[in-house]
């Protein structure tokens, strides 16, 4: 399991630390706006945006996109 994870960013990244990270960047306007969900924009809070990603994967795989492309790879 441990090869697998090797070459994961993501690996050891909690998800709220990912939504939480790309709000203090972008903001809740710009982060809806780049992804048009309405956990984003319509009264949106860390605690209902992680229900949602929980359980919609679609939504949280273009969440950790976003979050690889703005934030890992601002990093490098």
């Amino acid at each position: 399991m441990a090869e697998e994870q090797k070459n994961n960013p993501l690996h050891g990244v909690k998800l709220e630390q990912i939504v939480t990270e790309l709000v203090e960047r972008l903001g809740w306007e710009h982060l809806g706006y780049l992804i048009p969900i309405n956990c984003f924009n319509n009264n949106p809070t860390i605690k209902s945006s992680l229900h949602f990603l929980r359980r919609t994967p679609w939504a949280r795989t273009k969440v950790e996109d976003l979050y690889l492309k703005k934030i890992i790879g601002s990093k490098k």
